[in-house]
């Protein structure tokens, strides 16, 4: 992509660490393709910079190339002809040139050194005490792989703990800025795009050139030589060492088991079994636990959920993985043909109610409302769904809301269903006062706008990209 979108926290931050007095030690990571090098390139653009990308070679290796890299950086024939220098040697050749601006060092894929030499985050902990903390410079360490960079740069084991002065674990880009990068689609285009690519620039950036989204879909997905094709085995072999199990837990989400119990019974496991992979799944940012938004105790509530947080890992599973025989063999009309049946209410409609509950925060921070809610999420219960639940901090204010991914418009009836439901509703429901909100892709009847505005206690939104 030529234009550079969104960021403008992170790089705020990078920014923040470089102009500071003295040396400033940066830990950025988050998963594959999700914009990290990129981030880094636009930030050291204008900055003198030594980039290197670490590889799954050997610590000698990687040491080779770093120490050729540091050469042409500094401009040292002499370290490039040099044998078996050591990584202190290097980085000190490094301190001890002369330049105009603060450099700033990257080392990309940080976690691969270490994967191959245990031992390196200890080396680099020294380098940094003994050559670069008290010198005139920035240094990055990035990776891609969220476990072992925790591990090896974060955790309270590892030695580099406590010596960052500032961490960024990069994020998908938000529903928001996706018109940035669809020029001429409609929200309803913009909502399907996003349902599939989940806000990953590497997978925006492979959709941008197709027509809509069935065409994204066959191109980039279904064709078996393409990267997306395979992307969550991919993803998860990087990451664990069991994917059998991983990939039996989220087929079991995929298709409806959101219960522990659910998934338990459908793998034939002990629930306390499945503890530590739901655990891992959800530090990777492809699972999240919901609980309903009335709960005191989220972390101990039974009435916990499990459903995929990460929109493209939640399509594959929905409509690839289950009809990988019919691509292999040639089929994939077949497979397009069930996406084209489900694709709407199965995928579309459920990651639109997630874009309007992060639409909700906006409209919180702009004074929709005379109160702030400080939680949202859902509300369920054994007889009643709600897709939007928000309370205020002082338990007077409840917000509830639906989002409707039809064709048609909305109307009355909708409303009239939400302020039955709300009696189902009993937290605080003595002293609170009930706001409604109603979300629709195409609109409202004349109806239901005329009586929301005779009313404070009713929005209608249907243009979430409109503030």
């Amino acid at each position: 992509m030529t234009e550079f979108i969104d960021r403008k926290q992170e790089l705020s931050t990078l920014q923040k660490e470089y102009n500071r007095s003295g040396s400033s030690l940066v830990i950025l990571y988050g998963r594959r393709r999700v914009g990290k090098t990129t981030l880094i390139s636009e930030f050291i653009r204008d900055k003198k910079a030594l980039f290197f990308l670490a590889s799954e070679e050997s610590e000698l290796q990687n040491r080779t190339n770093f120490k050729n890299r540091t050469s042409e950086f500094i401009n040292n024939e002499l370290l490039l002809e040099a044998n078996s220098l050591s990584w202190d040697a290097i980085f000190k050749a490094i301190i001890n040139t002369n330049f105009e601006t603060k450099p700033v060092i990257v080392i990309d894929e940080f976690q691969y050194i270490g994967k191959s030499d245990p031992a390196f985050p200890s080396v680099f902990q020294r380098i940094w005490e003994e050559i670069l903390k008290d010198k005139q410079v920035m240094v990055i360490l990035c990776g891609s792989l969220i476990s072992m960079m925790e591990s090896q740069t974060l955790s309270y084991s590892s030695p580099l703990y406590g010596r960052r002065t500032a961490q960024i674990r990069l994020k998908q880009i938000p529903f928001k800025f996706y018109s940035h990068f669809f020029k001429n689609k409609t929200e309803r285009e913009l909502v399907e795009m996003y349902a599939v690519t989940g806000g990953v620039p590497k997978y925006i950036e492979s959709f941008t050139e197709c027509g809509d989204i069935y065409e994204a879909i066959e191109e980039n997905i279904l064709n078996t030589s393409s990267y997306l094709y395979d992307e969550p085995h991919f993803l998860l072999q990087q990451e664990v060492s069991e994917i059998g199990s991983y990939f039996s837990i989220i087929k079991a989400i995929a298709s409806g088991s959101s219960k522990l119990s659910e998934i338990a019974t459908r793998l034939e496991m002990k629930a306390t079994s499945l503890t530590k992979y739901l655990k891992t799944l959800i530090d990777l940012d492809i699972l999240e636990r919901e609980v309903p938004i009335t709960e005191d105790n989220p972390e101990k509530s039974k009435k916990g959920l499990y459903k995929i947080k990460d929109n493209y890992i939640k399509f594959w599973f929905a409509f690839v993985y289950p009809n990988l025989s019919f691509v292999e063999s040639g089929h994939r009309e077949i497979v397009m043909n069930k996406i084209k049946a489900g694709f709407v209410s199965d995928q579309a409609a459920f990651v639109y109610e997630d874009i309007c509950r992060e639409k909700m925060w906006e409209l919180n921070v702009n004074g929709a409302w005379p109160f702030n809610f400080t939680k949202i999420g859902r509300y369920w219960d054994s007889k009643t769904e709600i897709d939007i639940a928000a309370v205020d901090s002082e338990g007077k204010n409840l917000i509830l809301g639906e989002c409707k991914y039809w064709k048609d418009k909305v109307g009355v009836n909708i409303l009239k269903e939400l302020e039955k439901k709300s009696n189902s509703v009993t937290w605080n429901k003595n002293n609170r006062k009930v706001w409604y909100i109603l979300f629709s892709i195409n609109g409202f009847t004349d109806e239901l706008i005329e009586l929301a505005k005779s009313r404070n206690d009713i929005q209608l939104v249907s243009k979430i990209l409109e503030k």
